[in-house]
């Protein structure tokens, strides 16, 4: 079996949520209504008795639907509403999983209903128990239980592409709520001729191409395993663990995928904005703070000398006439293949730096 991709470890993360989601809102639901009657099965035509076996296949099939839903979600529902609102995904994502839930409903009852009767899931007496839960209360009970777990699932799903999925979970962990120091590697990343192009489009189209232009990054950050740290603008700060940005070169092969992305793209830009964006990059690793600070608004935060660094090296691309520059300390620790051509210019001084700093461009061949 081949070594799990950054995109596949990112979809397994995002999934494996709506399966804990319902697990735990499931067992919720048990414990409130048994508590209510009891233990006692008050309406046994249509209602199972939860022994251990039930409670164990009961447990067993919500944790699967919640993985089904989020691998549906993940993988294509998700990217189908991707550009409505977030009220419009939540609706339409509610109707089309209402009809998915009410047909895994009518599958799973007569499973566990054989469980409890012991017999099989086709018997007389197992139909008929279907057909009288189909008609009571009860189903309708299961049906909000079951409506419940899915709009807390989906809205998690949103938030979590809201914040980003690693904030959300960094935040219900609690990684962060201490400073921790780590090592990243950093990438600026700036659109050329960002103010032109904006004055001759206007505030509104702007924005639009600009929101064309990071949805083209998507992908080639998660191939690379980078995070986007901040949007400023017409920047972007993507950020790396340490070992995550270093292996297979992912913080350099993570720029040439992205402009190949705008490159496949360029037509459309060009028919579509009348114009072609293009950006510059520079790229420098270094230890951080890491943590949350705020009290209004929460966020995760990098604090340290590393973020400076790279900002002043992505601004000397322009001085350079080239398109990426990357750190001399940073280059050293790169296990870069024969077909990146590397390229010294020098050593420079930084804006605001007291010691100079060798920088190097790359091509791809």
């Amino acid at each position: 079996m081949g070594r799990l991709t950054p995109k596949g470890k990112r979809n397994i993360s995002r999934i494996i949520p709506f399966g804990v989601i319902w697990l735990f809102v499931g067992w919720i639901l048990l414990f409130v209504q048994e508590a209510a009657t009891l233990n006692r099965n008050l309406n046994p035509t249509s209602a199972i008795s939860v022994t251990l076996e039930v409670f164990i296949f009961a447990s067993i099939s919500v944790t699967c639907v919640g993985l089904i839903v989020g691998a549906i979600e993940v993988l294509w529902l998700g990217n189908l509403f991707g550009k409505n609102s977030f009220s419009q995904k939540i609706l339409y994502k509610v109707g089309f999983y209402t009809l998915f839930l009410v047909v895994v409903i009518i599958v799973i009852y007569p499973l566990a209903a054989s469980i409890e009767l012991h017999k099989s899931p086709f018997d007389a007496s197992v139909l008929n128990k279907l057909s009288s839960f189909l008609i009571s209360i009860d189903f309708l009970s299961t049906l909000v239980s079951v409506a419940f777990s899915l709009f807390l699932s989906l809205f998690y799903a949103e938030i979590s592409e809201n914040l980003g999925h690693g904030v959300l979970m960094n935040f219900f962990t609690g990684k962060y709520h201490t400073p921790t120091e780590e090592k990243r590697i950093f990438m600026f990343l700036d659109m050329k001729s960002s103010t032109t192009i904006a004055e001759r489009l206007g505030h509104i189209k702007y924005f639009e191409l600009l929101k064309e232009y990071y949805s083209d990054f998507s992908e080639a950050i998660i191939r690379s395993s980078g995070e986007v740290y901040q949007y400023v603008g017409d920047e972007i700060v993507i950020s790396w663990k340490y070992e995550d940005g270093i292996l297979n070169n992912n913080c350099v092969n993570c720029f040439f995928a992205m402009k190949e992305s705008l490159s496949k793209r360029k037509a459309w830009y060009t028919s579509t904005f009348g114009v072609s964006p293009t950006f510059k990059a520079g790229l420098h690793f270094g230890k951080v703070t890491t943590g949350e600070i705020g009290v209004l608004k929460k966020e995760i935060i990098f604090t340290g000398d590393v973020l400076n660094t790279t900002a002043r090296i992505q601004e000397l691309c322009n001085a350079y006439q080239v398109e990426l520059l990357i750190s001399d300390s940073l280059v050293q620790n790169l296990p870069l293949e024969p077909e990146f051509q590397l390229r010294s210019l020098g050593k420079t001084e930084l804006r605001g730096k007291l010691a100079n700093f060798e920088l190097f461009t790359i091509q791809h061949k």
